[in-house]
């Protein structure tokens, strides 16, 4: 029998005109994240994507761990494809689903028939095809309502009959809302920001902080590490390592204490900024939550923002922690980031830092040094590379 993956789009069907565009895209990153499990063609019909193996004898168990992650897909089905005539699609319905239809107790046939030109109707397909699973398979019953197992038999062009759906990662395929940069600092919140914001379609570069002495290689890989999970689910992540070790110094000998932190943010904005736009990125994405630490309420972000001059994307910033934390754990990224590795964030931190800075005031303290050769240091200095998933 040949199997098929049948891929049911999620919002994209409500794109109108662009439709087509976000199915390519989508279409594309199914054919990469696919690319170690074989070579498929692909088939587009009103609101399923079928995926055909070039080769039958492909690792489908691989294959549908590797299309949980790829977003834009709101629901996929292993189906088998057979003749178009009720004795073959019984005989295959059985061939197909007899282990899972003996698994369970209850199930339901949805009968749907697109080709008008079939004998049957679908309420004829379905009786017939649930009359001859209950004549060979017992104890088994029928439940209309809220059944174990589906088996969908859809007549079309071929007729293709698969069970129950997989949930799909939900979303816009990635790459269709465009690139942004995401700082990423190794703690639990920024990997979670990233998977977010490439779940709504954005295709994710990182610039991540390091601060030799104080900041180890051990921390730089565990950075890479949440990338290269992240990148499960974005695609593969231009990563770029700033040393920063000589402005966060520079900030400790010249700058008031208890501003150091939001001048530090200020400058990794702005560096931030700088390499996004080398990269032709269109936004920042960071995982800052309201009020989770004093560099992140509202006035201290709002003296952050005074130095960005493209959009700053924050999707966490109305969750508190324990709901970032069940994201990261769903993701696979919670034990990873917390490992006790330390980042460029705690390093020289202030015991009192303000929570309700004055704008005038930080820029007063930062007019006192040139930051610019440093920070001009800073981006020349830095490292890349790219980060694909395992």
């Amino acid at each position: 029998m040949k199997k098929v993956i049948l891929v049911k789009n999620g919002e994209i069907v409500l794109k109108g005109l662009n439709r087509s565009t976000f199915e390519d895209i989508l279409i594309k990153n199914i054919r990469r994240r696919l690319a170690p499990v074989g070579t498929f063609k692909f088939h587009k019909s009103q609101s399923t994507i079928t995926v055909i193996p070039d080769d039958d004898d492909i690792d489908f168990d691989l294959a549908v761990a590797c299309m949980k992650r790829v977003f834009g897909i709101v629901g996929f089905s292993v189906a088998v494809v057979c003749e178009k005539d009720i004795e073959s699609i019984k005989a295959a319905t059985l061939e197909f689903l007899g282990d899972d239809l003996r698994a369970v107790r209850t199930f339901k046939v949805n009968g749907k028939r697109s080709d008008k030109r079939f004998s049957m109707t679908s309420p004829e397909i379905c009786r017939e095809v649930g009359a001859h699973i209950l004549s060979n398979i017992q104890p088994l019953t029928v439940d209309v309502h809220n059944p174990e197992l589906t088996v969908t038999v859809e007549v079309r062009d071929q007729v293709l009959i698969h069970g129950n759906q997989f949930k799909g990662a939900g979303g816009l395929p990635v790459g269709s809302s465009g690139k942004a940069c995401l700082l990423l600092s190794g703690g639990i919140d920024s990997p979670v920001a990233g998977w977010m914001m490439a779940k709504r379609g954005i295709s994710l570069d990182a610039v991540h902080f390091a601060s030799p002495p104080y900041t180890s290689k051990r921390a730089e890989q565990k950075v890479k590490d949440l990338a290269q999970i992240v990148a499960r689910y974005s695609g593969r992540i231009h990563l770029m390592v700033v040393p920063f070790t000589k402005l966060q110094e520079t900030i400790k000998d010249n700058c008031p204490e208890d501003m150091f932190t939001l001048i530090m943010r200020r400058m990794m904005m702005k560096i931030a900024q700088r390499l996004a736009q080398e990269r032709d990125c269109k936004a920042l994405i960071t995982g800052e939550s309201l009020g989770q630490v004093a560099s992140q309420t509202i006035g201290a972000l709002a003296c952050t923002n005074a130095v960005a001059e493209m959009p700053v994307f924050r999707p966490l910033i109305g969750m508190d922690k324990d709901e970032i934390i069940t994201i990261s754990r769903k993701i696979d990224t919670f034990e990873t980031s917390l490992l006790p590795y330390e980042d460029c964030c705690t390093v020289f931190t202030p015991k009192h830092p303000k929570t309700r800075p004055v704008l005038s005031m930080l820029e007063e303290a930062e007019a006192a040094i040139d930051f610019e050769p440093l920070i001009d240091e800073a981006v020349r200095g830095t490292q890349h590379c790219n980060i694909d998933a395992e």
